[in-house]
């Protein structure tokens, strides 16, 4: 498995990195959806503190997005542990997760700190899902710490400044593989329905919008917050251009009937 080995020798980041006979964390950090002003200042220490930093990278591209967005503050210093894995076999890429799973123990049992890096949010539809998993197999007394990003759902909605939820509403967040009795099933029942990574799958998906008669109630946003970003309400207007792999749909779904009980404003953070 490729990866960058950088001499952590006399550097301020070694202190985590000798065997002093404490184990090492793993931190998950979701570092935002591409602007790295995104990212919070709890992952800012954690990234910066780590004398390792295992980044994913789809096998069929050429860097990890994921690094992209924070190597700004990325120190030389620091070991970049490269994770290539597939993206269209699930056997080949469960044998990926199995083998960094490795790699990260064998890290921290050296009591280094190892930062694994996720676009988005650590726990929504993220590859750390599974290094964590196997971590936790191999080594279940390793320390673990993950720090919330802000998932490119919510930075979509900031964007194109609608709403994802309201007091008394439900929103759904699926993959964009599903077809039309699925997708109808889904903005039968919830208000809100957002369609992650639509790219591969958009012209069955429009198609569907267009049977469905929500066409005009869905929003296409691609490279949120990005200087690539754009917003598209039309969505007759989305052309080969537009398309791209971090894109998502928002539907507003067609939820009828809602009874007056479950619209009783409150504040679901209290």
């Amino acid at each position: 498995m490729p990866k960058d080995s950088r001499s952590t020798e006399d550097s301020p980041l070694t202190e985590r990195s000798l065997n002093t006979g404490a184990m090492g964390c793993l931190y998950g950090i979701g570092v935002g959806p591409g602007d790295p002003e995104l990212l919070t200042l709890k992952a800012l220490k954690a990234l910066q503190k780590a004398p390792v930093i295992c980044v994913p990278q789809a096998a069929n591209r050429r860097d990890s997005y994921a690094l992209n967005i924070v190597i700004d503050y990325v120190s030389p210093e620091q070991e970049i542990m490269r994770v290539p894995f597939p993206t269209d076999d699930a056997e080949g890429a469960a044998q990926v997760w199995r083998e960094a799973s490795v790699m990260v123990v064998e890290r921290l049992k050296k009591g280094q700190d190892v930062a694994f890096l996720t676009e988005g949010d650590p726990m929504l539809f993220s590859t750390f899902s599974y290094v964590l998993a196997g971590v936790r197999e191999l080594c279940p007394d390793a320390p673990v710490q993950i720090i919330p990003g802000v998932s490119s759902v919510m930075a979509a909605a900031a964007s194109s400044q609608v709403p994802l939820a309201t007091h008394g509403q439900r929103l759904a967040i699926l993959p964009a593989a599903y077809g039309l009795d699925d997708l109808s099933e889904a903005t039968s029942n919830f208000d809100t329905v957002v369609l992650m990574k639509v790219s591969p799958n958009i012209a069955e998906t429009l198609a569907n919008l267009e049977e469905l008669g929500l066409t005009g109630q869905s929003t296409y946003v691609r490279r949120v917050t990005t200087d690539r970003e754009k917003v598209i309400k039309d969505l007759t207007e989305i052309t080969d251009e537009d398309l791209d792999y971090f894109s998502l749909l928002i539907i507003k779904g067609r939820v009828k009937g809602r009874s007056q009980k479950h619209q009783t404003p409150r504040n679901l953070e209290d």
